[in-house]
This record gives C-alpha cells, sequence and structure tokens, in this order.
C-alpha cells in the first residue's frame, strides 16, 4: 500500500490548521507515553511531529509504539496547533495527529546517527553515505548544488550560449596532472583518457561556429587529494567565439550576480576589482589573495641592505628577498609558542624560519634582537607600518619562498585572529599572468596550458630572449582566497601556435601525434575566442561555507581516492584483463 502524500515535511504550518494531510518519510525519532505516542518524520525539506492518541484504531497504536529511527512510514492525519511549540524548526507551531499509518520498511539500528550533529568520523560517513545524505544538513546542500547548476543553464541559455556534451573517451594529452587510462577492448593494445577538462573539444566547437560554448562537464585528475581537490569533479566549462578579456569577464560577472542574488540573496557590486598577478604577489604572496583583510607583504630588502645578518646579507647577495608581514595586535597574541607553531608550518612552504619583532609597552623584541640594535628594528616596524602592539613577522629566501611562505602566513594569521568573515564575499579578477614558468629541472612550461594567447603587445619577447616575462591574456576569477575558475584568450592563429610549440620544446612530430586534430582544425578558419572554467564543487562549497567539496558531493572518494560505498577501485577478473590484453605486474613496496 503506498499512500499519496499531499505535502513535504517540512512544509506545514499554522496556516494549514485543521487540514488532512498525508506524510511520507522515516522516524527521526519515536516516543512513547503509553496512550501518546509521538513520531517525528522526516524528508529531505524538514521535520514534523505526528501524534498518535487513543483515538487511532488500536492495531495503529500498537503499531506506532514498534517504530524505530529510520523506518520508513506513510502517515495520513490532521494539522493540529502544537500546545508546546518548538521554535527551532519551521514546522514548530503545529504537529499532526494521526488517523492511520502504515510501514514501507523496517530499519535495523543505524551504522551512524542521522543528525546534523553526529560529529561521526568521516571514514565512517562516507561508507554509509545513503544514510548520511538523509541529513537535512546534506540535503540542503544537494539542493543548492542543483539550484546553482539550475542558475548556470538559465543565465548562459538567455546570453545565447549552447549547451553541448563532449566526449568522456578521448585521446590522452598533457593537461598538467596524471591522465585516468581506459583500455580498449577493441583495439588492443590501446588506450582511451578520461579528460582532465574538455578544452580542446571547446576549442574545436568554436572552430564548428558553435558560437558560446556551455558544459556541465566531468572531468578526471589522477592526483593527490586534498579539502577541495577529487579525482573526478565537475567544472561549468564555457567558450566564447570573437571574444576577448573584457568580454569574457563581463558576462561571467554577470552570471555571478545572478547566482548570489537567486540562491544566496545577496546583491554584489559589479565589476569587480582587477588585479595583475605580479601585483597580487607583490602584495599577497598569492595569485589567489584574499582581501577581506587588510595585511600584505612589505618587501625589505633595502631596509638589510648591508646589515651585517648574515642570514639576510648571504641571501639578497644570492639575488633572494626579505618580506615581511605587520599583524596589528600581534605582539600580545602571539607567544613564542604560537610562534614555534606558525615556524613549524610555514617551513612546508621552503622558509628555512620565521623571524619576528614585537613593539610592545615596555619596549623591543625581537628573535633576533641580538644582531640589531632597538633603533634598526624600530626602522623595520616604521617601515612596516607597525604600531604599538603590532608584531612583525618576516621571511628571507627566494622569491617563491617569501611569497608562499608568507601568502599562507597572512592568511592563516587572519583565521587565528578572526579577521575572515564567511558571510563577507570578495570576488577579484586576477589578469596577466605569466606566459610560461619553469620546473624543478628549469625546463618551460605553459603556466595554463600551450593554447593560452600570449599578450600580443609583447610578441617581441619572443625573439629577443626574454620570454619568461611574456603575459598571457589569461584570467582567473577569486573569491575569499580562493580560485573559482579560470581561462584565457585562446590561439587561434596557427602559426603563433607553431612558435608556442617550439619554445615548449616540443617537435613538429610530438605536435602531431598529441594534438594533430586541433592544428588540423585550426587550418579552415579559426575564429578568435575565448573561454573559462569555474570549479562547480568549489563554487558551491564556498557559498555554502563548506570547508570540503566533499560536503557538496553525492558520492565522494575519500583521502585515498576510493568509493567507500561501492569500494572502487577493485580488481578486474582474470577473463576481463585476459580480454583486453593486460597483465597485472604487483609493484614491490
Amino acid at each position: 500500500m503506498l499512500y499519496k502524500r499531499t505535502h513535504m515535511c517540512g512544509e506545514l504550518r499554522l496556516s494549514d490548521e485543521g487540514s488532512s494531510v498525508v506524510l511520507n518519510g522515516w522516524v527521526a525519532k519515536a516516543r512513547s507515553l503509553g496512550s501518546l505516542v509521538f513520531v517525528d518524520i522526516r524528508d529531505k525539506t524538514g521535520i514534523t511531529q505526528v501524534t498518535f492518541n487513543e483515538d487511532v484504531p488500536a492495531d495503529i497504536h500498537e503499531m506506532a509504539k514498534s517504530l524505530r529511527s529510520e523506518y520508513c512510514i506513510g502517515v495520513k492525519g490532521v494539522v493540529r496547533e502544537r500546545s508546546s511549540k518548538n521554535a527551532g524548526i519551521p514546522t514548530g507551531e503545529i504537529e499532526v495527529f494521526a488517523t492511520d499509518m502504515v510501514i514501507y520498511s523496517k530499519s535495523e539500528t543505524p551504522p551512524i546517527y542521522v543528525r546534523d550533529d553526529d560529529n561521526v568520523d568521516d571514514n565512517l560517513r562516507l561508507k554509509y553515505r545513503y544514510l548520511d545524505l538523509r541529513k537535512n544538513k546534506m540535503q540542503r546542500n544537494l539542493t543548492f548544488r542543483h539550484k546553482v547548476v539550475k542558475c548556470a543553464r538559465d543565465y548562459f541559455d538567455e546570453m545565447g550560449f549552447t549547451e553541448v556534451e563532449t566526449p568522456i573517451l578521448i585521446k590522452p594529452t598533457p593537461e598538467g596532472a596524471r591522465d585516468y587510462i581506459v583500455p580498449s577492448r577493441i583495439h588492443n593494445g590501446y588506450f582511451y583518457a578520461l579528460p582532465q577538462s574538455p578544452q580542446m573539444f571547446k576549442q574545436l566547437l568554436m572552430v564548428s561556429g558553435t558560437d558560446r560554448y556551455i558544459q556541465i562537464a566531468k572531468c578526471f585528475r589522477d592526483e593527490d587529494l586534498r579539502a577541495d581537490r577529487q579525482p573526478e569533479f565537475t567544472q561549468i566549462d564555457l567558450e566564447m567565439s570573437f571574444a576577448g578579456v573584457d568580454d569574457v569577464i563581463e558576462v561571467q560577472e554577470g552570471f555571478l550576480k545572478r547566482v548570489m542574488k537567486e540562491v544566496k540573496g545577496i546583491d554584489i557590486e559589479t565589476p569587480f576589482p582587477r588585479m595583475t598577478y605580479a601585483e597580487a604577489m607583490e602584495r599577497y604572496g598569492s595569485d589567489k589573495p584574499d582581501t577581506r583583510f587588510d595585511i600584505e607583504l612589505i618587501k625589505l630588502n633595502d631596509v638589510f641592505e648591508g646589515c651585517g645578518f648574515g642570514v639576510f646579507t648571504d641571501n639578497l647577495a644570492a639575488g633572494g628577498d626579505i618580506r615581511g608581514i605587520c599583524v596589528p595586535g600581534g605582539a600580545h597574541e602571539f607567544s613564542r609558542k604560537k610562534i614555534d607553531k606558525l615556524t613549524s608550518e610555514v617551513k612546508h612552504y621552503g622558509a628555512k624560519s620565521l623571524f619576528w619583532i614585537k613593539e610592545e609597552a615596555d619596549g623591543i623584541s625581537s628573535s633576533i634582537g641580538k644582531f640589531f640594535s632597538d633603533e634598526e628594528l624600530k626602522a623595520v616596524l616604521d617601515k612596516c607600518g607597525a604600531k604599538a602592539g603590532d608584531a612583525v613577522f618576516i621571511v628571507s629566501g627566494t622569491s617563491k619562498v617569501t611569497y608562499d611562505s608568507l601568502g599562507f602566513l597572512r592568511r592563516r594569521i587572519a583565521g587565528i585572529l578572526g579577521m575572515l568573515d564567511d558571510n563577507q564575499y570578495n570576488f577579484l579578477w586576477v589578469v596577466d599572468f605569466p606566459m610560461f614558468e619553469k620546473d624543478e629541472e628549469g625546463t618551460i612550461k605553459a603556466m595554463h596550458h600551450p593554447f593560452t594567447q600570449p599578450k600580443l603587445d609583447e610578441l617581441y619577447k619572443l625573439d629577443n630572449g626574454d620570454i619568461m616575462s611574456l603575459n598571457a591574456n589569461a584570467y582567473d576569477i577569486v573569491l575569499n582566497g580562493v580560485e573559482l575558475g579560470g581561462g584565457s584568450v585562446r590561439i587561434h592563429d596557427k602559426e603563433l601556435q607553431k612558435k608556442m610549440f617550439e619554445v615548449l620544446g616540443l617537435t613538429e612530430e610530438e605536435c602531431q601525434v598529441k594534438f594533430g586534430f586541433l592544428i588540423e582544425a585550426f587550418k579552415y578558419g579559426a575564429p578568435p575566442h575565448a573561454g573559462l572554467a569555474y570549479g562547480l564543487d568549489r563554487l558551491v562549497m564556498l557559498l555554502l561555507g563548506e570547508k570540503s567539496i566533499r560536503e557538496v558531493i553525492a558520492f565522494p572518494k575519500n583521502q585515498n581516492a576510493e568509493c567507500p560505498v561501492c569500494e572502487a577501485p577493485a580488481p578486474a577478473g582474470e577473463g576481463q584483463l585476459e580480454e583486453l590484453g593486460i597483465e597485472v605486474v604487483q609493484q614491490a613496496d
């Protein structure tokens, strides 16, 4: 028997008093007081209290007494005003007096509590995710994600974008991370790759005349995991023909303004601020700066030039940098013990030590006090704009080390000091990224990808040998210190594309093997085009104030890239492997 419901469990209000209703859901809690049985019934919208008294048939009353957590039930009844109201839930002014009930299925004792404040171990949550998802919070998160996706589809449809699906089984190509490889049964010894992004196919769509493309695209990268990274993730993927940087930014600001209004109820101002990559690194030590608080990096090379302190002078002589940050009220807040902990943390970013100077009521104290006079330390404090009660933290090393260490430290300290307001949304465009970077071996790599267009007024740098200072028409959208998405104007000129490949050390044969189909397409009238991709999981996570994208993905992988629900990955059968021509060789530990 199935009761056709009239309302969801979170919908009823005092205005429904006297209505006959049918609710379906799960038992969140059951309390038997003899003649009265109180049952909280839950679905994805919320909870309603159902009361069984002696007016119901005896068999229904006994059935109500047998209810346990997570039984799946249907209830018929009449809405009444509660005598003791519960202000903690939207339905707290009413209850449903039951007239009939059906038990659809019973539940064993659940291995986890189905409530938002359960504090259960994350591994158990993921193993029993189908129970974890019954929580009101998780259902709210999934519904919120749905609304963001719907908003994207509606907005970009209105802006003339066409949603097109691109292939999942593609050719392995270098995009910065390891590919997930899929063997072909039909073509023995050959492999597909799962796409790290739809990059080349969306560029082909521009060549095809699609003009404006969007896709809610599944992407795959075989890389180490962290809170905001999964082996499979979702992008809001976009591309526009006959568009430049300003065109892309204008359209995306309209989208983000719409999302914030529709799903958060917040009006945000546009246009967003823009900052070059060089300025972001110089001021914040990060290409995704959090601008909700005013702690910036200060270059101290001139202050310490010829100071006689070997750690500083040797670093400067080797072409390094010395930078600091001023922390308001830091003198009192950061004890030696707390500074030691911060020192340990910045070492992960290459800093050998964290130096500090405090301006306290009884004078100046410093970890380098025995190497400098109070007047010299005061000059450093003044350079950093420090006032009484402030602290200055200093890192000496290569430019990368000082940027990375202090970029991390400024945000870490802001968190400790309560300066990160989750209700503040600081959107920012970071533009003009370097075209190239070098890896640890000194090999030149594309910072974004090899199809990114360089700044056309800087192309002379390709011929004068100054290629490392060449900037790209690339841009990232940043929110509160997190990169929401990134993109670029693409190269559509086949000769310029060929030159980029040469700079990256790719032979003509390698280019054909890796990118031949795209190079071929560019022979037939490729339009100027540009695009961007958002990390959907990351965007939803930030707007919900969650700390991990696992909280906004229905069935995420754990930190070992495993699915605890279905226990993937798993061994393949001997027959499957033989059919694919694959032999598994166990690697030594």
